[in-house]
């Protein structure tokens, strides 16, 4: 009899941490047995590309940002997403996105950063650059589109470069996932003490765990099945990870996400600036 085939999970987007990593990995450990799905747990660190891990056939759970998702026309199956149980969005399957600054810094709103340095991760994130433009979008217009920043250090690709770089003062202020903070919290207390939340995003459908839309019905049923039911099982891994639970996905709730970068980029706020 041939072996099923590997398949791998990976929680790239949301290991922001040492401790939050392995929490992930101890969680994927349970799915496996709960859903009966043997899950290879693969690492896909920065620099590696996430396009990369979503694209590969074997993906059968991991994350991806809610806007490349939107714009994904079938490349991917929606399996389940999380439900953060603290910060802005918790109860809910959705995230926002925090303007942070160093804990020191002397801004006390937003509009206090303008004409310093703003960091990004990259263009195709939701977190870390649409939603930090669709924030500004009111400000630009109320300046006849005129910048907002004298620099924009892109790039950052990842919630801790992002904090690492304000820590530095390489950024005068950057966005962070509202639900990678909280597992920064958790895990690395000292690391978020070292910055400020100045201002928040509108909240969003948060990034969810996705198959490659190759992989086969049974398996993705089987893994949503499991995370939507828990068995006790989430409960058991939720407090490590900042988890509620798990939610069901309606595809056409990630639309918003595209319009709003639609609607940036009609109003001329291509890039942040």
């Amino acid at each position: 009899m041939n072996a099923a085939p590997a398949r791998i999970a990976n929680a790239r987007m949301y290991a922001v941490a040492p401790g939050a990593a392995a929490a992930w990995r101890r969680f994927f450990g349970w799915l496996t047995d709960a859903s009966g799905i043997s899950l290879e747990i693969i690492d896909h660190a920065y620099p590696a590309p996430l396009p990369a891990l979503w694209a590969r056939p074997d993906l059968a759970c991991g994350f991806m940002c809610g806007l490349p998702f939107a714009r994904s026309a079938g490349a991917v199956t929606p399996i389940a997403a999380p439900i953060p149980a603290s910060g802005p969005t918790a109860g809910r399957a959705a995230y926002a996105t925090h303007f942070v600054v160093a804990a020191g810094a002397p801004y006390r709103m937003i509009e206090d950063t303008f004409g310093r340095r703003i960091g990004t991760t990259v263009e195709t994130s939701h977190s870390g650059y649409n939603a930090v433009r669709h924030h500004l979008l009111p400000y630009r217009r109320q300046r006849g589109g005129a910048a907002l920043y004298t620099e924009t250090v892109g790039g950052l690709h990842t919630p801790r470069r992002v904090i690492e770089a304000v820590i530095a003062g390489m950024i005068d202020v950057g966005p962070l996932d509202s639900f990678a903070y909280e597992l920064i919290r958790l895990h690395e207390p000292g690391l978020a003490s070292a910055i400020r939340i100045l201002a928040t995003t509108q909240a969003a459908p948060i990034p969810l765990l996705v198959a490659h839309a190759a992989c086969p019905d049974a398996v993705v049923l089987a893994l949503r099945e499991a995370l939507l039911s828990g068995g006790g099982g989430v409960e058991r891994h939720a407090d490590a990870l900042a988890l509620q639970g798990f939610a069901p996905i309606d595809p056409q709730s990630y639309r918003c996400l595209a319009e709003r970068e639609d609607e940036a980029v009609a109003a001329g706020y291509g890039m942040i600036v």
